[in-house]
């Protein structure tokens, strides 16, 4: 795996329109730490993660990989930089199968140039690493089943696996455990803690027993600015935090 990269934002500030989305969000993503975005709905937390990945230009801010300025670089400039990002709706093919699926993913990363007289079969290597990703994500047995009959929770695996194909350096992914059924999760938060080791990794989820074990930090965000950040117990302590979000034992 590549080394972890540090991730940081200056002053990001997102307007659309008369509506202030982000107000003066400055944050820095540890090398290797997994930071979760919590807040209640319209904090701007996929906001945030937009304008992270590139899918949002800041109206005014910085965002930096390793020091350098990427704030004008597209999505796939910052993808050839080693970052990856998922969304809160499944983005597969559904009818391609497993197998296929991955193996794409694989293609763009292994064939530097097209082999216009081989078969993507005959590839030894594209093989071999669409076998072991399927068995990394415990889809060896759904490979011949089209996406789309898969479970949400073996879909959204499935989506995770296809991020982390290229090895990012930086993973962000916007509410990975959405539509999870109670039986799968604590499999699937297995995985996001593997997917996420050694990685930067940026995480919105909601369910708050999965922040709470997986966050080396979270950052409460409530009404486009930073209302708090910490450790997790530190932020389930914080009476603001509770008062906007976690709410009280009382509640």
């Amino acid at each position: 795996m590549k080394r972890a990269a540090q991730l940081s934002c200056e002053s990001i500030a997102v307007r659309f329109g008369s509506f202030q989305a982000l107000r003066d969000v400055s944050l820095t993503f540890l090398p290797g730490k997994t930071t979760a975005l919590i807040g209640p709905n319209g904090a701007g937390k996929t906001t945030l993660l937009n304008v992270l990945s590139g899918l949002q230009t800041p109206s005014a801010g910085i965002v930096r990989l390793e020091g350098r300025d990427i704030t004008r670089s597209a999505p796939w400039q910052r993808a050839q930089q080693g970052m990856a990002r998922s969304f809160q709706i499944v983005n597969v093919f559904p009818r391609m199968t497993v197998r296929e699926n991955l193996r794409l993913a694989v293609q763009r990363t292994e064939l530097k140039r097209l082999v216009p007289w081989r078969t993507v079969d005959s590839m030894r290597k594209i093989v071999q690493d669409v076998d072991e990703r399927l068995q990394e994500f415990n889809l060896t047995d759904r490979a011949e089943l089209p996406a789309g009959q898969l479970s949400h929770g073996e879909q959204r695996g499935l989506e995770i696996a296809l991020s982390v194909i290229a090895d990012p350096v930086v993973l962000l992914l916007d509410e990975p455990l959405a539509g999870v059924g109670h039986g799968e999760m604590a499999q699937y938060v297995d995985l996001l803690r593997r997917v996420a080791a050694s990685r930067t990794t940026v995480v919105v989820e909601h369910n708050m027993d999965v922040v709470m074990d997986l966050a080396d930090e979270i950052v409460c965000l409530a009404g486009g600015n930073v209302l708090a950040k910490g450790s997790p117990g530190e932020i389930q302590a914080n009476e603001q935090v509770r008062a906007a979000y976690l709410g009280t034992a009382d509640a």
